[in-house]
């Protein structure tokens, strides 16, 4: 068979050419450290590392967004203990508005205090971020949530909580609406409230109460009435939802106890003729309505009697609703605890499923540097070889024995 010059000359120009090409890419494996520089190499394995890099990646943002949910968490935990640190103040002045030698000067000096914290409470309420977004107005984060007039407070937010995806599964709350940290707090025990008639004259001081047969309550409304008739006091109760008398003519003794449909309260003193209780379901009260009340309480003179009374009836309910607002803003903050836990739970899966990531892309496109090398050396001996043989070849023509 014969053979052209231009033939042997392209022959052994490929052979150089493909043992360059192989010597190259193994060379960029060595450099990359990656069995596969390229999708050809190993197709299948290049989408499965595709696959897997694409799972990294949003790993890897997940992971940013719990850093961003930690972060806006940790800062609505330490407003919440600054609100706490202010609740117990406040719950510190009340108490020491009810001592019985305070003038009505020494109680409206409380009263001032008392007006402080509330505007330190409002401020709180209206924390922002470092992004300068409010914590407590939902979803309008750019709206400020709790607008002051005098001692009116009004919630101007909504009741959303923002989310942050924290995994590929688990959305997570970022935040809480206003009102339903400093609004939706029950007052009186929980279940109901007591209070003494603002008109009442003689000196009878109810209690909170407390629940004594859940399956007996009925979530009416009570009144208890008091009748004085030559020294002898007696009361009656009268359910005022059903407008039912419950019981009537019940002779009065000093600190008596009352039962009515699963409650029992008790009222001491010496109530007057005409004087009445009311008993009804507990509702909503915000932190800023319990601070309002009593301030304009302590604001109102109340020296002698019945004023002494009155003020005294005002400070044991107040005291009740400070004590439920702080147990209710330490909840709060048990469940922000909560969350914060699970950021770190979420954070250490996420650890570890970045581990099986990188080591999954390992396997599939991480080169085995021992046979890398002495593939290279095999190639550049092949490329020594080729170029050698192409200069011997090219070399056998009749125009050098001429």
């Amino acid at each position: 068979m014969r053979l052209s010059s231009n033939t042997i000359y392209e022959v052994g120009t490929n052979m150089m050419l493909q043992q360059q090409e192989a010597l190259i890419k193994t060379q960029q494996q060595l450099s990359t450290g990656k069995r596969i520089v390229t999708p050809s190499d190993d197709p299948i394995a290049a989408a499965q590392a595709l696959n897997i890099t694409q799972a990294a990646a949003l790993n890897e943002q997940y992971s940013v967004n719990r850093k961003s949910a930690g972060n806006s968490l940790m800062l609505e935990e330490n407003v919440l203990k600054e609100i706490t640190s202010v609740l117990q103040d406040v719950h510190q002045a009340v108490v020491s508005a009810g001592n019985a030698s305070y003038s009505d000067a020494d109680r409206k000096a409380r009263a001032t205090e008392l007006r402080s914290h509330l505007e330190s409470l409002v401020t709180l309420a209206n924390s922002t971020d470092d992004k300068g977004q409010f914590l407590f107005s939902g979803y309008q984060a750019n709206t400020k949530p709790f607008v002051q007039s005098g001692m009116d407070i009004q919630y101007a937010g909504d009741q959303g909580q923002r989310l942050t995806q924290v995994s590929s599964s688990r959305q997570l709350a970022i935040s809480d609406a206003g009102a339903d940290v400093f609004e939706r707090i029950k007052n009186g025990n929980g279940i109901f409230k007591t209070a003494a008639d603002p008109l009442n004259t003689g000196t009878g001081i109810i209690d909170v109460g407390s629940v004594i047969d859940p399956t007996s309550l009925t979530g009416d409304q009570y009144e208890i009435n008091f009748t004085v008739t030559n020294g002898a006091t007696t009361f009656d109760v009268v359910n005022t939802t059903t407008g039912t008398s419950v019981s009537a003519g019940n002779p009065y003794t000093n600190n008596h106890t009352i039962s009515v449909d699963g409650m029992q309260l008790s009222i001491k003193g010496e109530p007057a003729n005409g004087d009445k209780f009311t008993v009804s379901p507990s509702n909503n009260q915000s932190i800023f309505e319990t601070v309002s009340k009593i301030v304009t309480a302590l604001e109102t003179p109340s020296n002698g009697q019945p004023g002494g009374a009155r003020l005294t009836n005002i400070l044991g309910a107040t005291l009740k609703d400070i004590e439920s607002g702080l147990e209710h803003v330490l909840a709060k903050q048990t469940a922000i605890g909560a969350r914060l836990q699970e950021i770190d739970t979420l954070d250490s899966v996420g650890s570890d499923q970045d581990i099986q990531f990188q080591q999954s892309l390992a396997e599939l496109q991480g080169v085995d540097f021992a046979k890398a090398i002495s593939d290279l050396q095999r190639q550049q001996l092949y490329l020594q070889a080729a170029q050698q043989s192409y200069i011997k070849v090219s070399g056998l023509t009749l125009f050098n024995f001429l």
